[in-house]
């Protein structure tokens, strides 16, 4: 019974990624570390550098910036790495989150975890430490330039169950913390997790007011790509709309908006949004003295 390709074509497709993604991270120093690794330029001691971690099995290594699209089998790809580092990175995100916040709720520790184990972080670490170089796809699947979120999501992944099979629980923790440790303490300090929705529905039940309505104001483009303009209305007040390529992503600006204009969040310096504590029964304020207190907040 074939099981799979030959163990040739196997090592062939895994060379042929680490010589792409060492021939990327060669051409540009900037994706370069200065870690105590390797110091030769061998493909793998290129890649190894540019995650920070040396691998005893360096095959893992080149399985895991393998696609599926590339693979000449389904089994020869990262996905089974993917979806093996996808469970290391919840339970090492739970442990810490259990053990840093010992008065947290389960349902806060559970925003604080979907925040940061989201396909979008795990995309923008992806693409932070130069994983998109050296990832090997196939014909069709589009430039490094438009890479796909999930793709460099699952190569962050895949890479984390590599480190797991290669040097166990004590390589694989550290490797995730250094990547999401601080991500993980700014999203318990805002305490919102960038969920405006959430956030101005919990406001507002605590002020006595009704739930918000989220009004489709007007929508552009072709089916397949269509923006839609999103406003807030409460209490028969009509909040600034807002765009966004989806309507989940319209509505959650909306929210935010929303919040900002009711004065249950401000903005920092960096661009943070800092949502206030909201009592019971508060209120919210008539919009004449809304105006008056943001003119009158420091910036």
């Amino acid at each position: 019974m074939n099981t799979g390709p030959s163990e040739t074509t196997a090592e062939l497709v895994a060379s042929r990624a680490l010589a792409h993604a060492a021939a990327q991270a060669l051409s540009n120093p900037e994706r370069r570390t200065t870690l105590a690794m390797p110091t030769e330029d061998s493909p793998e001691a290129v890649i190894e550098r540019m995650i920070g971690y040396a691998f005893h099995d360096r095959s893992l290594l080149a399985k895991a910036m393998v696609h599926a699209s590339i693979a000449t089998s389904r089994l020869e790809s990262n996905e089974r790495m993917e979806f093996l580092g996808d469970a290391i990175l919840g339970m090492v995100i739970c442990d810490y989150l259990f053990r840093s916040y010992p008065n947290a709720l389960e349902g806060e520790l559970t925003k604080i975890k979907s925040s940061v184990v989201s396909r979008r972080t795990c995309a923008e670490i992806a693409l932070s430490i130069g994983l998109d170089e050296g990832l090997l796809l196939g014909k069709g699947m589009g430039t490094r330039e438009n890479l796909p979120q999930s793709l460099a999501a699952a190569a962050f992944e895949a890479v984390i169950g590599a480190i797991y099979l290669d040097g166990g629980l004590e390589s694989a923790a550290p490797f995730v913390l250094k990547h999401l440790s601080e991500r993980i303490e700014r999203a318990a300090r805002l305490g919102h997790q960038h969920n405006f929705k959430s956030v101005l529905q919990q406001a507002l039940q605590r002020s006595g007011s009704c739930n918000p309505a989220y009004v489709i104001v007007d929508e552009r483009g072709p089916d397949h790509s269509k923006c839609f303009e999103i406003a807030v209305e409460v209490d028969g007040r009509r909040f600034p709309g807002c765009w966004g390529t989806s309507k989940k992503t319209a509505e959650q600006q909306a929210a935010l908006t929303a919040l900002l204009e009711l004065g249950f969040a401000t903005t920092s310096e960096d661009g943070d949004v800092l949502i206030r504590r909201i009592e019971d029964g508060e209120g919210i304020p008539p919009p004449a003295q809304q105006a008056e207190e943001r003119a009158t907040s420091p910036e």
